[in-house]
């Protein structure tokens, strides 16, 4: 699996940034309380962790107490410390800078998830403005929905084909689990099914047609809250299909 290069960059600076920040603040080290050169490392590992991740966090948490006591406490350049109050304060440093650490990352994922929702709201408002315009066709509401999906899904692909079901392909359900042959596959271990997956275009029981769906290759399935926001953009769909199937004609 590809690590992303922020999370890359991430880890690097966990173990770096603390060793840089110490070895600068050396020639304070006569000069300023030890309490004081450890505070200003714990900012260092903030900064990491709302950069990074939780891993790179704790792992500037432990960089800053490992060089805290190898750059600022009796003896010099060792890693022994003789003075209990630095022992104290180098042990702080390192849970604190723990703690600090798993909340600035939670901070970050909790603004991630919110920003994802906002988005994915604004997908469905989307299409339903779409579908509600007296100027839009269910075509247009099936371009915009494929569209849609392509993006929430992280596809390569997505087509629609109307009319009636052909094939058994895998299945996208609504609750946004997935099937093969009927039976439940599991996505977040298995990963997408191979070739395309259909996602129902169902609305009061009437099938409209299906949206066909082509994951990268190799790609990791969304969350299940992208996978029920296709679900329920499928359902926008199929809902303009029934609305306009008495005007619309037979489809090829």
């Amino acid at each position: 699996m590809r690590i992303p290069l922020r999370d890359t960059a991430a880890v690097a600076a966990g173990v770096l940034a603390p060793f840089a920040a110490a070895l600068v603040l050396m020639p304070l080290r006569t000069s300023v309380t030890h309490t004081n050169l450890a505070l200003l490392l714990v900012v260092v590992v903030v900064a990491v962790s709302a950069f990074g991740n939780r891993f790179a966090g704790a792992l500037a948490a432990l960089s800053a107490a490992a060089w805290f006591d190898f750059f600022h406490t009796e003896p010099y350049q060792s890693f022994h410390i003789e003075d209990r109050a630095d022992i104290e304060t180098a042990v702080l440093l390192l849970v604190v800078g723990l703690i600090v650490s798993q909340l600035a990352a939670r901070a970050r994922t909790m603004k991630r998830v919110a920003v994802t929702d906002a988005t994915h709201l604004e997908r469905l408002h989307g299409t339903t403005r779409l579908a509600r315009a007296g100027t839009s066709s269910s075509d247009d509401v099936v371009r915009r929905v494929r569209q849609e999906l392509v993006e929430v899904l992280e596809l390569r692909a997505c087509r629609f084909e109307y009319g009636t079901l052909i094939g058994r392909l895998p299945r996208l359900d609504p609750d946004g689990s997935a099937k093969v042959a009927g039976w439940i596959w599991d996505l977040e271990r298995q990963g997408w099914p191979e070739g395309e997956i259909e996602l129902r275009a169902i609305v009061h029981g009437r099938y409209q047609g299906r949206f066909l769906l082509t994951p990268e290759p190799g790609a990791v399935p969304p969350p299940l809250e992208a996978r029920l926001v296709a679900a329920d953009l499928a359902a926008q769909a199929a809902a303009a299909l029934d609305d306009d199937s008495v005007s619309a004609g037979p489809r090829s």
